[in-house]
């Protein structure tokens, strides 16, 4: 058996997504690269490692199996690496973090510094939706969870960062009564507070459009397709550009905040402990630095 440690991860990938083509875009490779690869894993097994039904790929049984082996095979290869650099004094590890769509406007400026002093850590940054976010942190796959609401019934400690800042916007200076409101998807904490906020004063007799990222909310509104609540955070070159327009409304904005959250008890890494460090010692320099306008707003 002739296996390569490449060929282990484009298969995870690929497990992973289910797909060949996400797999290739995640993985910067082109499709044929990753199908390559992927038979020439299959050719050291007589047993399908994954099956295409109609145009849906699965993944087998037996390649669920292969499957737990070769994360703990790549893993063990990282900690090598890991290790070489301990030896010669680098701080070494790898950090995850799950992230909340919106947040990656936030946690960049609160990791930049810290990446910088501790070359030997290797970062996974993953932006998703909140429910993928909190699913991540109670399967206990990442180390940290940025999220701008509690989750319920999950014992949690927390780090604050930010005030989460939602004002309603459109793209004219005044806004048209007619033009109907744009919402994120079910589980969406932007949703949910938008939600709660209409009801309260208007019921929920509403017209509204559902988009998927805080990114196409965004673009719609810049299109002239509604008006929405957004988080300031996320729409500073729109402001000054004139493309975007807050209207001033009763009860606006409305505020939650942006905190780093991980799983009670958990026992953390001494990358973690030291990230967790500098956020304590460096916040307040880290906002002064890079978010004064926001805090002055």
């Amino acid at each position: 058996m002739n296996l390569t440690i490449h060929q282990l991860q484009v298969f995870l990938k690929v497990v992973h997504t289910r797909s060949v083509t996400k797999a290739s875009e995640e993985l910067f490779m082109t499709q044929p690269a990753v199908s390559i690869q992927l038979k020439k894993l299959q050719d050291q097994f007589d047993i399908p490692l994954t099956e295409v039904i109609g145009r849906q790929l699965y993944v087998t049984e037996f390649g669920e199996e292969i499957a737990v082996t070769a994360r703990r095979v790549v893993e063990e290869m990282s900690n090598i690496s890991y290790k070489t650099q301990a030896y010669e004094g680098i701080m070494t590890g790898k950090l995850t973090i799950s992230c909340a769509s919106t947040g990656k406007y936030v946690i960049p400026y609160f990791l930049t510094d810290f990446l910088k002093k501790n070359t030997g850590i290797d970062l996974v940054l993953d932006v998703t939706n909140k429910s993928k976010v909190i699913e991540s942190l109670k399967q206990n796959e990442t180390d940290f969870a940025l999220v701008s609401v509690i989750p319920e019934k999950l014992n949690i400690e927390e780090e604050l960062l930010i005030d989460n800042k939602l004002y309603l916007v459109g793209n004219h200076a005044q806004r048209e009564e007619s033009q109907p409101l744009i919402y994120r998807e079910e589980g969406s904490a932007t949703r949910a507070a938008m939600e709660q906020y209409f009801y309260n004063r208007e019921g929920n007799q509403r017209k509204r459009m559902e988009l998927t990222s805080n990114e196409a909310v965004k673009q719609a509104v810049i299109a002239g397709l509604g008006y929405s609540i957004m988080p300031l955070i996320g729409i500073k070159s729109e402001l000054l550009d004139g493309q975007m327009h807050i209207y001033e409304e009763e009860g606006l904005p409305l505020k939650t905040q942006w905190r780093l959250i991980w799983l009670k008890g958990k026992k953390l890494s001494p990358v973690s402990k030291a990230f967790l460090e500098l956020l304590r010692t460096e916040k307040q320099k880290i906002l002064q630095d890079h978010f004064e306008w926001y805090l002055n707003y």
